[in-house]
């Protein structure tokens, strides 16, 4: 039997590609119906008729885009959670071809517009429940704040606190050897993430950690418990006062 050639390999490739803009179009385009069937609804009790009609628009319009918002939030990611569109720890191929590196790839494509939504508008619990979908494991009155760039290789314990403009990645691309490398971040009870924070791949932050504001947290770092680091990269400058 022949193997296949490089030109056979490339062309499925090719097609895979083709799937993710489908794939976000589809997606996309079911997050509008809510909106569309509660602008029916409107004009069936508002036939904007009279002046007094027209001054509801703003306030009309604002909860309409509220609507869109959190409808692209909770049905992109429950379209995740029911095909369980989740990647794996490991060393990927970056490809279309490797079923890791593509299910990244659907993902990143459902994922990145939520992603910067978020960073717009204070959506409060809905964020968390977001998170759920897509696979993070966030504990009891947690506070993510930040960039989450792999929720689904994300764990959270208790009563952790992420400030703002910090970033956590579960990835690292590295193109010379064409692959991707994920790896699963744990995150203690009662650690708090100062804003601008970095935390890499594998890192593990032990219960009562704090990282300093624009400390750098290397791939696969063990922070020891109840313990303060900070610099770059993240070095222990005492331990944590009760």
């Amino acid at each position: 039997m022949a193997k296949p050639t490089g030109k056979t390999k490339k062309s499925s490739g090719s097609i895979k590609s083709i799937f993710i803009p489908v794939i976000a179009f589809l997606v996309f385009s079911l997050c509008f119906f809510p909106i569309v069937i509660a602008g029916r609804l409107l004009l069936y009790f508002i036939a904007f008729d009279k002046f007094w009609h027209f001054l509801l628009l703003p306030f009309i319009l604002y909860i309409g885009i509220a609507i869109v918002v959190v409808s692209l939030l909770l049905i992109s990611g429950a379209i995740i959670r029911l095909f369980n569109i989740r990647y794996k720890p490991g060393i990927h191929e970056y490809t279309f071809k490797n079923k890791n590196a593509f299910k990244w790839i659907i993902v990143c494509s459902l994922y990145t517009p939520c992603r910067k939504i978020l960073e717009i508008f204070p959506m409060g619990r809905i964020k968390n429940v977001y998170y759920r979908l897509l696979g993070m494991r966030i504990g009891k009155n947690t506070l993510v704040g930040g960039v989450i760039k792999d929720p689904c290789l994300t764990e959270f314990g208790d009563n952790v606190t992420m400030g703002e403009y910090s970033c956590v990645y579960g990835h690292i691309h590295n193109m010379e050897k064409e692959t991707i490398e994920m790896k699963k971040i744990v995150v203690g009870n009662n650690c708090i993430i100062g804003a601008g924070a970095f935390i890499m791949p594998g890192a593990v932050l032990e219960d009562d950690v704090i990282v300093a504001a624009g400390a750098v947290v290397v791939k696969s770092q063990v922070l020891k418990k109840g313990k303060i680091y900070a610099g770059v990269p993240a070095k222990e400058i005492k331990k944590k006062t009760k």
